[in-house]
């Protein structure tokens, strides 16, 4: 039976399996803040103020 309880087959696996959620997590949140009016208008001008330097 302690066997059982000391088989770690697949653990790193399941690890895996969790960074990923996460990852997809933030991805989310982080279009969620791009799609934003204000994070959209302040990278355009971030943009425009970028390609009108000499």
């Amino acid at each position: 039976m302690t066997d059982l309880w000391n088989d770690e087959s697949g653990a790193s696996t399941a690890e895996y399996a969790i960074v990923t959620l996460a990852a997809v997590a933030i991805a989310g949140v982080l279009v969620a803040v791009m799609r934003s009016g204000a994070v959209q208008s302040l990278l355009q001008n971030l943009i425009e103020s970028a390609l009108q330097a000499p």
